[in-house]
């Protein structure tokens, strides 16, 4: 197996989710300077700018002037290019920052690109808003407060207010980059300080006259949408591991994966022609000049791998599929000590996630040749009318299988993991089933589930650690049952998984540099 960390762009549909959010500002907008102006509390909002301005003090003038300027457009601008500029540099001087790898990792392959995802996230984020922003104020004209104004009013409308947002697209996504990457108590310190600068910001400008209190619960809104819509395309979902410096990797790959054949085992859905043409260039480019395709079809998940292999031995197997291909892979790799490559071409990818490869399959692929090679466990699973056969992430029976067998091919080509989330929710009030458990030839255990998971690797897509002990080199498997109740239940097993995944963030991936194998 091979593995190699980085990082892509290719799950950020969610960014053109920005037009709908400017969509619906612009509608409530209009509500607010329309029909739902005559009635309260909008009514009222002018008496809230006159009691602010009958209470205005010096020293409440000059403190809220420090404060609104930390939104204004200069200071937003320059702090954000600082603290990108920053997030490219920080691994380099502030190496604690990073999250806590295998201590085996040579340090040097750490700094160069640990955070450039969330230094992308930062800058999109802040320009997404300023673009959301401008579109409203073409679209809703609302004066400002017929109070004194303490600032220039600027020549757009006043709802919503451009320094809210922009303060809580800039502090906010500072917030969220420090709840990610920050360890020990100052994590907690750091992300709540900069929570309480857009609020603060908001009081400033309605004391200094320049909006309605709607004003600023529209900027609060603005940004902490963009901030979700940014945070689902660049973060959701990818692995907080560093990125590792290929400067600083061995030089050349081993000589061995370059002098024998290589062995392509292509979907044809999920690797379409256009990317196959992508992916075929990749190997060439290490030496491999003529390898052979093997396409899969719904009754041979791995082709005519099998047949291929018992007639020659290939220096190397890539596989451009998602997690079933790759199972059914690794089902005849398993022992022969040919290693596998993974290009991830699926819905889920866990496999992929788990050991830190890029989402993107020409990337991954890329990295990986470059990469060096290292083992993985795989486990095995018989009974219920299947036949012995291997897997690589998990084995799951009840609720779990359920959602994925039921998860409709078209939605999963069309939403990705998302239509698993379909899936699942036709499937909450299904009964639990009764099972028997022994773990390491102990004692029977029963039990009542409504399911069980068995995984070699722990991680789900987002960084949810279902199960955060997994690792898919530690030779044993993990198992967890769950069995919640009615909606109490399923809102209690929400929030035990959601516990989890703020705390374990960061997924481990195996296979310490220099090391070379392949499954077992």
């Amino acid at each position: 197996m091979k593995r190699s960390c980085g990082s892509s762009v290719r799950d950020a549909w969610p960014l053109l989710l920005l037009p709908v959010q400017a969509a619906l500002m612009v509608g409530l907008g209009r509500l607010v300077t329309g029909p739902a102006s005559r009635h309260w509390p909008l009514s009222a909002e002018g008496s809230s700018g006159r009691a602010l301005e009958e209470r205005r003090a010096a020293a409440a003038t000059g403190v809220s002037g420090w404060i609104s300027a930390l939104a204004g457009t200069q200071a937003v601008v320059g702090l954000t290019a600082l603290c990108v500029v920053g997030l490219l540099v920080l691994p380099r001087v502030l190496p604690r920052v990073l999250p806590r790898v295998p201590p085996r990792v040579p340090p040097r392959a750490l700094p160069r690109a640990a955070l450039r995802t969330e230094a992308l996230f930062l800058a999109v984020a802040v320009a997404a808003q300023s673009a959301v922003f401008l579109v409203v104020t073409a679209f809703v004209d609302r004066p400002r407060p017929a109070v004194g104004h303490l600032d220039a009013a600027p020549p757009t409308s006043s709802f919503p207010s451009g320094h809210v947002g922009a303060s809580l697209a800039l502090y906010g996504g500072l917030a969220v980059i420090a709840w990610l990457r920050m360890r020990g108590p100052w994590r907690l310190a750091v992300a709540g300080c900069l929570l309480l600068i857009p609020p603060a910001v908001g009081l400033a400008r309605m004391y200094r006259g320049m909006h309605y209190p709607s004003d600023v619960a529209g900027g609060l809104l603005n940004g902490a949408a963009t901030l979700l819509i940014t945070g689902c395309a660049l973060l959701y979902g990818r692995g907080s591991g560093p990125e590792p410096d290929r400067a600083a990797r061995p030089g050349p790959a081993p000589a061995s994966r370059t002098g024998g054949p290589v062995l392509v085992v292509r979907h044809p859905h999920g690797c379409p022609d256009e990317l196959a043409d992508r992916l075929a260039a990749v190997p060439r480019g290490h030496g491999h000049r003529d390898p052979r395709w093997i396409l899969t079809t719904a009754e041979r998940p791995c082709g005519a791998l099998a047949e291929e292999i018992s007639t020659v031995t290939p220096a190397l197997v890539v596989v451009c599929g998602g997690d079933g291909t790759v199972r059914a892979c690794a089902d005849v790799l398993a022992g022969t000590r040919i290693p596998l490559a993974v290009a991830p071409c699926g819905t889920g990818n866990l496999l992929a996630r788990n050991l830190g490869l890029p989402m993107d399959p020409a990337v991954a692929l890329e990295a990986s040749l470059a990469g060096d090679s290292f083992g993985i466990d795989v486990g095995r699973v018989r009974g219920d009318g299947l036949p012995p056969t291997r897997f690589t992430v998990m084995a799951g029976a009840g609720f779990d299988a359920a959602m994925v067998r039921d998860a409709s091919p078209r939605l999963k080509s069309r939403m990705g993991w998302a239509a698993y989330v379909l899936s699942a929710l036709r499937h909450l009030r299904d009964p639990g089933v009764r099972l028997t458990v022994r773990i390491d030839g102990g004692r029977r255990q029963r039990r009542r589930a409504r399911m069980v998971v068995i995984g070699n690797v722990g991680t789900l897509q987002g960084g949810l650690p279902l199960l955060p002990s997994a690792r898919p080199d530690s030779g044993r498997l993990e198992v967890v049952l769950f069995d919640p109740r009615g909606a109490p239940g399923w809102l209690a097993a929400a929030g035990y998984l959601a516990a989890r995944l703020l705390r374990h963030r960061t997924p481990t991936a195996p296979g310490p540099a220099g090391r070379r194998g392949s499954m077992g």
